[in-house]
Protein backbone atom coordinates (compact mmCIF):
# COMPACT_ATOMS: atom_id res chain seq x y z
CA UNK A 1 0.00 0.00 0.00
CA UNK A 2 1.41 3.36 -1.02
CA UNK A 3 1.98 6.05 1.57
CA UNK A 4 -0.77 8.67 1.59
CA UNK A 5 0.21 12.09 0.26
CA UNK A 6 -2.26 13.73 2.61
CA UNK A 7 -1.05 14.47 6.11
CA UNK A 8 -4.61 14.09 7.36
CA UNK A 9 -4.83 10.53 6.04
CA UNK A 10 -1.40 9.70 7.44
CA UNK A 11 -2.48 11.07 10.82
CA UNK A 12 -5.65 8.97 10.76
CA UNK A 13 -3.53 5.91 9.91
CA UNK A 14 -1.04 6.87 12.67
CA UNK A 15 1.93 7.04 10.31
CA UNK A 16 5.18 9.02 10.50
CA UNK A 17 4.71 12.75 9.81
CA UNK A 18 7.78 12.95 7.54
CA UNK A 19 7.51 9.88 5.28
CA UNK A 20 3.87 8.81 5.92
CA UNK A 21 5.03 5.19 5.92
CA UNK A 22 6.50 4.24 9.28
CA UNK A 23 4.08 3.32 12.09
CA UNK A 24 3.88 5.60 15.14
CA UNK A 25 3.07 2.66 17.45
CA UNK A 26 4.51 -0.83 17.65
CA UNK A 27 1.43 -2.78 18.80
CA UNK A 28 -2.32 -2.80 18.23
CA UNK A 29 -4.44 -0.28 20.12
CA UNK A 30 -6.26 -3.18 21.75
CA UNK A 31 -3.11 -4.82 23.17
CA UNK A 32 -3.90 -3.69 26.71
CA UNK A 33 -0.36 -3.77 28.11
CA UNK A 34 1.52 -2.38 25.10
CA UNK A 35 -0.91 -0.04 23.30
CA UNK A 36 1.27 2.95 24.24
CA UNK A 37 4.62 1.61 22.97
CA UNK A 38 6.22 3.87 20.37
CA UNK A 39 9.54 3.28 18.63
CA UNK A 40 12.17 5.94 19.26
CA UNK A 41 12.56 6.63 15.54
CA UNK A 42 10.64 5.92 12.36
CA UNK A 43 11.81 2.59 10.91
CA UNK A 44 11.52 3.98 7.36
CA UNK A 45 13.08 7.46 7.46
CA UNK A 46 14.68 7.65 10.91
CA UNK A 47 12.63 10.63 12.12
CA UNK A 48 12.71 10.97 15.91
CA UNK A 49 9.28 10.52 17.45
CA UNK A 50 10.20 12.55 20.53
CA UNK A 51 11.50 15.95 19.38
CA UNK A 52 12.50 16.94 22.93
CA UNK A 53 12.27 15.44 26.42
CA UNK A 54 8.78 15.77 27.87
CA UNK A 55 7.32 16.67 24.49
CA UNK A 56 4.18 14.59 24.95
CA UNK A 57 3.07 16.32 28.16
CA UNK A 58 1.18 18.68 25.86
CA UNK A 59 -0.83 15.71 24.57
CA UNK A 60 -2.67 15.74 27.91
CA UNK A 61 -4.44 18.92 26.81
CA UNK A 62 -5.46 17.33 23.53
CA UNK A 63 -6.68 14.28 25.45
CA UNK A 64 -8.70 16.59 27.70
CA UNK A 65 -10.35 18.05 24.58
CA UNK A 66 -11.29 14.53 23.48
CA UNK A 67 -12.75 13.86 26.95
CA UNK A 68 -14.87 17.02 26.84
CA UNK A 69 -16.12 16.04 23.39
CA UNK A 70 -16.98 12.56 24.71
CA UNK A 71 -18.98 14.02 27.59
CA UNK A 72 -20.82 16.42 25.30
CA UNK A 73 -21.64 13.89 22.58
CA UNK A 74 -22.75 11.20 25.05
CA UNK A 75 -24.84 13.70 26.99
CA UNK A 76 -26.60 15.06 23.92
CA UNK A 77 -27.19 11.62 22.42
CA UNK A 78 -28.58 10.23 25.66
CA UNK A 79 -30.79 13.24 26.17
CA UNK A 80 -32.35 13.01 22.73
CA UNK A 81 -32.31 9.24 22.19
CA UNK A 82 -33.19 8.05 25.70
CA UNK A 83 -35.46 10.90 26.70
CA UNK A 84 -33.34 12.45 29.50
CA UNK A 85 -32.61 9.32 31.58
CA UNK A 86 -31.51 9.25 35.21
CA UNK A 87 -28.12 10.63 36.23
CA UNK A 88 -26.62 7.15 36.77
CA UNK A 89 -27.28 6.33 33.10
CA UNK A 90 -25.28 9.38 32.00
CA UNK A 91 -22.41 8.55 34.35
CA UNK A 92 -22.31 4.87 33.38
CA UNK A 93 -22.45 5.58 29.66
CA UNK A 94 -19.76 8.25 29.72
CA UNK A 95 -17.51 6.06 31.90
CA UNK A 96 -17.94 3.08 29.57
CA UNK A 97 -17.28 5.11 26.42
CA UNK A 98 -14.26 6.76 28.03
CA UNK A 99 -12.75 3.42 29.06
CA UNK A 100 -13.41 1.80 25.70
CA UNK A 101 -11.87 4.64 23.72
CA UNK A 102 -8.92 5.34 26.06
CA UNK A 103 -6.29 3.60 23.88
CA UNK A 104 -7.45 5.46 20.77
CA UNK A 105 -7.62 8.79 22.58
CA UNK A 106 -4.09 8.25 23.90
CA UNK A 107 -2.73 7.42 20.45
CA UNK A 108 -4.47 10.22 18.57
CA UNK A 109 -3.54 12.77 21.24
CA UNK A 110 0.13 11.88 20.80
CA UNK A 111 -0.15 11.80 17.02
CA UNK A 112 -1.85 15.21 16.90
CA UNK A 113 0.82 16.61 19.20
CA UNK A 114 3.57 15.31 16.92
CA UNK A 115 1.88 16.48 13.71
CA UNK A 116 0.93 19.94 14.98
CA UNK A 117 3.86 20.85 17.22
CA UNK A 118 6.68 18.45 16.31
CA UNK A 119 8.15 20.68 13.61
CA UNK A 120 8.15 17.86 11.05
CA UNK A 121 6.45 18.09 7.68
CA UNK A 122 5.80 15.61 4.90
CA UNK A 123 8.60 15.17 2.41
CA UNK A 124 8.04 12.55 -0.34
CA UNK A 125 11.82 12.18 -0.75
CA UNK A 126 11.85 10.31 2.57
CA UNK A 127 9.49 7.57 1.40
CA UNK A 128 10.95 4.07 1.43
CA UNK A 129 13.95 5.51 3.31
CA UNK A 130 15.45 6.96 0.13
CA UNK A 131 16.56 10.39 1.35
CA UNK A 132 18.84 12.37 -0.92
CA UNK A 133 21.24 13.09 1.96
CA UNK A 134 22.13 11.14 5.11
CA UNK A 135 20.08 11.64 8.28
CA UNK A 136 22.99 13.28 10.11
CA UNK A 137 23.32 15.96 7.40
CA UNK A 138 19.61 16.82 7.28
CA UNK A 139 19.06 17.41 10.99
Amino acid sequence: MAAPDSSKLALLQLKCPRCHEGPLFTHSAWHLTKFSDMPDHCPVCGQSYEPEPGFYYGAMYISFGFAVATFAVCGVLLYYLAGDPALWVYVTTVAAVTLLTAPLVYRYSRALMLYLFGGVHYDPRWQHGRAATPLSARG
